[in-house]
């Protein structure tokens, strides 16, 4: 059985809450990265993702502007968080039915760094021959 930390990306690129948007994409731009991790602001604080989609729906559909939005204006948060020990089907049957495509991975409320749909197929495909 696959489970979500055989699987999981463990570099994660983490950004504020309170930075601007123009500091999480360029944050995305350097490190070639579609999400970023958006930090917690204390022990009872959730984790939260940004994505480009995210980002798109905000200052696009909105029209906001990128110096004066912050991450926390467009960001999802709380994100869904798994386990490093589910199995992977669980994490994509997760995924299927909030659609999404990142889940965070997390032990005892630390960050261990994220899976996505993407790792998940890559996974499964190379058990096909």
């Amino acid at each position: 059985m696959m489970l979500v930390k055989d699987v999981m990306v463990t570099d994660v690129v983490r950004v504020s809450a309170f930075a601007k948007l123009r500091e999480a994409l360029s944050l995305m731009k350097k490190h070639d990265l579609k999400s970023l991790v958006v930090e917690r602001q204390g022990p009872h604080d959730a984790w939260g993702i940004i994505t480009y989609t995210n980002v798109l729906k905000t200052v696009i559909a909105e029209d906001g502007d990128i110096d004066l939005l912050n991450v926390y204006d467009a960001c999802a948060k709380p994100a869904l968080a798994v386990s490093e020990n589910l199995a992977v089907r669980h994490a994509a049957s997760l995924m299927i039915t909030h659609r999404i495509k990142r889940l965070l991975v997390t032990r005892n409320e630390e960050l261990l760094g994220f899976v996505t749909m993407d790792d998940i197929m890559s996974a499964l495909l190379e058990t096909i021959e």
